[in-house]
């Protein structure tokens, strides 16, 4: 998907092994996406994990958490809606 053409912005964030964001909220649509390494998201008390590529949606007024629990380090696209 074209994040900028759909409306998101767009940037990489990088987590070493055991980083933990917990229970954020925005108030804008969060679109993610893991390049490397493995993430845990747990959104609206349900918890998966992304496969490398897969874009997740994060609606706005949403709690959420994004945690490394791989044992490397970690780089995902994340951007909000414009």
């Amino acid at each position: 998907m074209d994040w900028n053409a759909n409306g998101f912005s767009c940037d990489l964030w990088v987590d070493p092994p055991g980083q933990r964001w917990e229970d954020f909220v925005h108030g804008a649509d969060e679109l993610v996406a893991v390049l490397e390494g493995e993430l845990e998201f747990e959104i609206n008390g349900v918890i998966s994990r992304s496969r490398i590529g897969e874009e997740i949606l994060i609606p706005a007024g949403t709690v959420h958490s994004v945690r490394n629990i791989g044992k490397t380090t970690a780089r995902w696209l994340y951007g909000y809606r414009k």
